[in-house]
């Protein structure tokens, strides 16, 4: 049985957008099994200084990051499209386990398979300091939120 993950590339602009918010919902679910099932099995990985391979490499990584970035709530942007690949932007907000609050700003290049199964992913992510009021994501983008996330 072959997995599908549709759209499947080539990515037109709607196709894109789609990845990208579902990609967006799955993350804020902060459910490990099911982000990495979008994931091909030999998916490769660079996500700030870790290299990862595999969708059960995958699922460990994103166990252990949810259980130290607690509250966590995403945002993602679609950047450029072409062929196979997507860019996006994205910010998070959590808080660690010490109660300090973070706003994580980061760039990712995807690469899918003919499935629409992600097989590769590259993160590159800054990390800053927030109090608790200076917060602006309050969890999933709500049903029919279209806005683009502010710089800073």
């Amino acid at each position: 049985m072959t997995e599908e993950r549709p759209p499947f590339p080539p990515f037109d602009e709607a196709a894109a957008w789609k990845k990208v918010l579902g990609a967006e919902a799955a993350w804020n679910t902060r459910d490990a099994a099911k982000v990495a099932g979008a994931y091909s099995l030999d998916s490769v990985w660079r996500n700030r200084d870790t290299f990862i391979t595999g969708r059960e490499e995958i699922r460990e990584f994103l166990e252990q990051k949810w259980a130290r970035e607690t509250e966590y709530a995403l945002r993602k942007d679609l950047w450029a499209f072409q062929g196979n690949r997507i860019a996006v932007r994205f910010q998070y907000e959590s808080k660690d386990l010490d109660g300090q609050w973070w706003r994580s700003y980061g760039n990712e290049n995807w690469e899918f398979d003919e499935q629409g199964l992600m097989r590769r992913r590259e993160a590159s992510i800054n990390d800053v300091a927030i109090t608790e009021s200076e917060k602006r994501l309050f969890g999933p983008r709500e049903d029919g939120d279209s806005s683009v996330i502010p710089l800073r």
